[in-house]
């Protein structure tokens, strides 16, 4: 069991790795973007190494600074100028294909799972889906983005669905894992989180995720309301 944990721990490692790299080469090579990604990893791995979010009998439970800086932060970026143009610079496509990295998440959970730090109600085998984002993210990238074949409406069902399966994993997330708001799988909760690595699953993979796709549907919205407003004028000249 002890070779599983360290085998778990580097596929997560090598998995934020991966999803830097993605999200790199989406940002066009943004060195500013790659900079704040690798400070706020350093800070939540620094933070939770010293295990600051085991401490869970406090209120507010001390997992919301996992979750809330990243929430904020990107509510910032839509909503401010400078964060609109830094958006419009970002690769659809790539921001599509970047969800790969939800395969090995799962694959992690799982182990996580059979270690007894996750309940199953987060896993493929408890009910969680999220795993098809990952293994659909390549045929969606291919089909949609250098194929073109896919539809944007396509493209924009295929994010929402998506995102909808991903807030299916973080609310049980939210609710298993040990605080004063713990609802669900109280035999075995989610203490994974609360340590190093893994408390960067909340504080960066999902975050990462999340923005991934809300960029992607606002693009593709942009995109359908510009061929829209194309196709009307034509009709009225």
């Amino acid at each position: 069991m002890e070779n599983l944990q360290v085998l778990t721990a580097i596929l997560f490692i090598l998995t934020i790795v991966l999803l830097v790299i993605l999200f790199y080469k989406a940002s066009n090579k943004s060195k500013t973007g790659l900079l704040i990604m690798v400070a706020w990893i350093l800070l939540q791995s620094i933070i939770s190494i010293s295990g600051f979010y085991q401490k869970n009998s406090t209120t507010p439970p001390r997992i919301i600074f996992l979750i809330l800086p990243p929430i904020i932060f990107i509510i910032i970026l839509f909503a401010s100028g400078w964060g609109r143009q830094f958006l419009n610079r970002l690769n659809p496509g790539m921001l599509t294909l970047l969800h790969i990295v939800r395969i090995p998440v799962e694959i992690v959970l799982y182990s996580l799972f059979l270690d007894r730090q996750v309940p199953q109600l987060m896993t493929f085998a408890g009910g969680n889906y999220d795993i098809v984002s990952g293994l659909t993210a390549p045929l969606i990238y291919y089909f949609g983005f250098v194929k073109k074949i896919f539809s944007r409406w396509t493209l924009l069902i295929w994010n929402i669905i998506c995102l909808c399966l991903l807030f299916s994993i973080v609310f049980h997330a939210v609710l298993s894992a040990p605080s004063a708001f713990q609802q669900l799988a109280f035999s075995q909760p989610n203490i994974a989180i609360l340590h190093f690595p893994f408390a960067l699953l909340p504080s960066v993979i999902v975050p990462l995720v999340l923005f991934s796709h809300l960029v992607t549907i606002r693009y593709l919205i942009r995109t359908l309301a510009y061929q829209k407003r194309t196709v009307s004028r034509g009709l009225i000249l």
